[in-house]
C-alpha cells in the first residue's frame, strides 16, 4: 500500500466494487461531472471497466483510497492515459459524498504524485477537473500542480456546457512535502 498522512492506496478488493458503484457511479449527477461519457446505468454484477480492474491494461493504474485510521474505504484514485514514452500520466480521484471536506483529497493527490514521480519515474502529472470544482483545485494547488488554462465550455455535464481547468506539475517543481 502507498501511503500518505491520512490515506492509503491499495489495490481495489471485490467488496469494494457494491460500495463505490452506489456512492460515486449510481449518483447521476456525480457520476456526470466526474466522467467525459454520459452516465449509463450499469447491471449489478456487470463487469463496469470503472470498477473492475484489467491487471493487463498498462496505460491505467486504479487504486481504492483507504483511511489509514481504520481501513475504512472513502473512495477510488487514478493514474490514467500513462505515457511511457513522453514520461506522463492523469490523475484522477473521487471521494464518497461523506468523506468530502476532511483534507483526503489533497492526500490522494500527494500520494499519486509520489507514485509517478518516484515509483513511476514520470515527468509530468496533469489534472483536468470542472472550474467550479474547488475541492480538487485546491488539492491540486496545495501539490504544486500550476494552473495552465482553461478549456472554455468543453464538457457537456446534466444539460449545461461548462469549463474545464487544466492543471500540471513537473518532477522538477514538485515538492514532496508541499500538501503537509
Amino acid at each position: 500500500m502507498l501511503r500518505g498522512t491520512k490515506v492509503g492506496l491499495r489495490a481495489r478488493h471485490e467488496d469494494d466494487i457494491p460500495i463505490l458503484r452506489t456512492e460515486l457511479y449510481d449518483d447521476v449527477v456525480n457520476a456526470s461531472r466526474a466522467e467525459a461519457a454520459p452516465w449509463r446505468p450499469v447491471s449489478p454484477g456487470s463487469k463496469d471497466p470503472r470498477l473492475v480492474v484489467d491487471d493487463t491494461q498498462q496505460g491505467s493504474v486504479p487504486f481504492s483510497v483507504v483511511e489509514l485510521e481504520g481501513g475504512t474505504l472513502v473512495g477510488t484514485a487514478t493514474l490514467w492515459g500513462i505515457d511511457n514514452h513522453h514520461r506522463a500520466a492523469h490523475i484522477g480521484l473521487g471521494l464518497l459524498p461523506s468523506c468530502r471536506g476532511k483534507g483526503y483529497g489533497t492526500d490522494v493527490v500527494a500520494v499519486l504524485c509520489h507514485y509517478g514521480f518516484v515509483v513511476r519515474g514520470l515527468h509530468r502529472l496533469q489534472i483536468e477537473t470542472l472550474a467550479d470544482n474547488t475541492g480538487m483545485l485546491r488539492s491540486a494547488e496545495r501539490n504544486g500542480f500550476v494552473r495552465e488554462g482553461v478549456l472554455r465550455s468543453s464538457a457537456w455535464v446534466m444539460g449545461e456546457f461548462l469549463d474545464e481547468v487544466l492543471l500540471g506539475l513537473l518532477v522538477d517543481d514538485w515538492k514532496p512535502d508541499a500538501a503537509v
